[in-house]
């Protein structure tokens, strides 16, 4: 996979031939520094942008071959999003900022079971009639990991999600992210910059000026 930006008459070749297969249920952490082009790789991987040549993947589907009004549609319903800024709305509370993933996916009916289950393992059960305003950073990350989550998306993209966060709540976050990837089986590609946050993941993968340049297999966390 490429991705040449045009600036002008300039061409900026963000990625540099990236090749890359996320086993179903596999969390891998993707770092590097600015510039590396890992933030591309995101948004690529997301249908938020196209590549300029290759195919992508996911579950099933090239992207590549997908219509602007069908990538979208995909989006909706086969992917989460968990980003560095919350992004919750301000006016809605905690239960319906994680609800609206499924109004904007167009999913009839919701599943109380899964709601439950979802929002008791993320510890927000309780701040569920609260607004943003009136939680934690830690807390509203975990609002927002539950409306990724909320759909069942075979996979969920997490781009710093603990930047915005102490090192305790970081802590937590990464822990009820990677317990998440394991009981519900959602790939989980996560994007940082912080060598301990990668230790997470299944693999590491190290990216440096649009190419990967390196691997790590069973990370120290995943042995424990």
């Amino acid at each position: 996979m490429t991705k040449v930006y045009r600036i002008g008459k300039v061409e900026v070749e963000a990625l540099r031939g990236i090749d890359l297969v996320a086993e179903p249920g596999e969390f891998l952490s993707i770092v590097g520094p600015s510039g590396s082009g890992k933030s591309t790789l995101f948004y690529i991987l997301g249908g938020l942008t196209r590549a300029t040549s290759g195919r992508v993947v996911i579950d099933g589907a090239d992207f590549a071959q997908l219509s602007d009004a069908q990538r979208t549609e995909m989006r909706k319903k086969k992917i989460g999003f968990v980003f560095q800024k919350f992004n919750l709305l301000p006016t809605l509370t905690a239960r319906d900022n994680i609800d609206i993933a499924r109004v904007i996916s167009r999913r009839n009916g919701s599943d109380p079971q899964f709601f439950d289950q979802v929002t008791e393992m993320l510890g927000v059960s309780a701040r569920l009639d609260h607004r943003p305003s009136e939680m934690s950073g830690g807390e509203q990350q975990r609002v927002a990991l539950a409306r990724a989550l909320i759909n069942r998306p075979a996979i969920v993209l997490a781009d710093e999600p603990t930047g915005n966060l102490d090192s305790q709540n970081s802590a937590i976050v990464l822990k009820m992210l990677r317990d998440a990837n394991q009981k519900f089986g959602q790939t989980v590609l996560m994007i940082t910059h912080n060598p301990e946050a990668a230790q997470i993941g299944d693999r590491i993968i190290h990216m440096r000026d649009g190419h990967i340049v390196g691997a790590e297999d069973d990370p120290q966390w995943s042995r424990h």
